[in-house]
């Protein structure tokens, strides 16, 4: 494809727009050219402010002759009648996580790509393209450390701005990208997940159970502890150590960029000043400013794929795989038990 590859987005909530502004000014080869959200308003304003043009349907964006690939960041109860247009019309689609709701509706989709002619979806887990994670990859794939045993993830929001945010949404929507991470760094499968349940914040929404911690039990034996608190009022903090057979290794510390110390003035007792050392640095307030790079590579690499008629990334057996073990637990986080993941066999396999 020798002309920019024109992109719709469905969905300009603060993922839709930060997609729009990236596809308008930061993105080689491509051109934003319609935009989809129920909020007339919202759309309007986001075609305007990038010469665009706002369409009310999503499924007439998908179905439009200036569409030729569609980034998806519409809510996931959304995503399975849209991904089946754009598996139906053949353009290839970036679908921000969860590709879908629950395993059921997952199962539709990849079965419904499986007999396409040509597989045409990618999953948003952007970490993948994080270049922490990304060295982490290559460090456990190069044998260096020995096999992989541990992987332990924080994954902390400063807090929810949606007043209808509960217990499994921490589930289905945020521990959803440390199940990917799990499986991208192991390169194997879930088999099992228990949920647990602290007790919750007091900054917490009424009856919400943040944080949660999950423990994965990996096809080879490995095991995954993953921290969830969606409400932890210091920032955006995301990070992921992993522990192997001879040595350990940390992604994602919020001093890899900048490390400070400095020095606070404090009162003494009598009047008297000293001085106290503090050490660190500061926390993105959210996961557009933590991963924006990632997301950058991502949407790239995305559009030089489509380019070329290629897709790469997260496919849709990602996208299930990640759905059906956050539906098991979603089963964890009611009765507190350990949930064994069921998986149908890959399509053609």
């Amino acid at each position: 494809m020798s002309t920019p590859l024109r992109v719709g987005v469905i969905g300009v909530g603060m993922m839709g727009a930060d997609h729009a502004n990236r596809l308008a000014n930061r993105i080689a080869g491509a051109q934003l050219t319609v935009v989809s959200d129920p909020r007339a308003d919202q759309a309007t304003a986001v075609a305007q402010q990038y010469g665009a043009r706002a369409e009310a349907d999503p499924l007439r964006l998908i179905a439009a002759d200036d569409v030729d690939a569609v980034l998806i960041a519409s809510p996931g109860v959304a995503h399975p009648e849209q991904l089946l247009a754009c598996i139906a019309a053949g353009k290839p689609t970036l679908c921000e996580k969860p590709m879908t709701m629950d395993s059921e509706s997952s199962i539709a989709v990849l079965r419904a790509e499986a007999a396409a002619a040509e597989p045409v979806l990618q999953i948003g887990f952007m970490r993948r393209f994080d270049p922490g994670y990304v060295e982490l990859k290559a460090l456990l794939d190069s044998g260096e450390l020995g096999r992989l045993l541990l992987l332990h993830n924080v994954h902390r929001n400063k807090q929810v701005p949606n007043p209808d945010f509960r217990s499994e949404m921490i589930v289905r929507d945020s521990l959803v990208h440390e199940v990917d991470v799990a499986r991208f760094l192991f390169d194997e499968e879930i088999t099992a997940i228990q949920v647990l349940s602290p007790a919750p914040s007091s900054l917490a929404g009424a009856g919400v159970i943040d944080p949660q911690v999950a423990i994965f039990t990996m096809a080879g034996g490995g095991m995954v502890t993953s921290e969830v608190f969606c409400n932890s009022q210091t920032g955006y903090e995301v990070r992921c150590e992993a522990v192997a057979e001879r040595g350990s290794v940390i992604a994602g510390q919020p001093w890899n960029t900048l490390y400070r110390t400095t020095v606070d003035s404090v009162a003494g007792a009598g009047g008297t000043g000293g001085s106290v050392g503090r050490w660190g640095g500061r926390l993105p307030d959210d996961f557009t400013q933590r991963f924006a790079r990632a997301y950058d590579i991502e949407v790239q690499a995305w559009v030089d794929a489509a380019r070329r008629g290629e897709r790469i990334g997260p496919s849709a057996w990602d996208g299930y795989a990640a759905t059906a073990v956050c539906t098991a637990g979603m089963q964890s986080l009611v009765s507190g038990e350990r949930v064994a993941v069921d998986l149908i066999a890959p399509p053609g396999a």
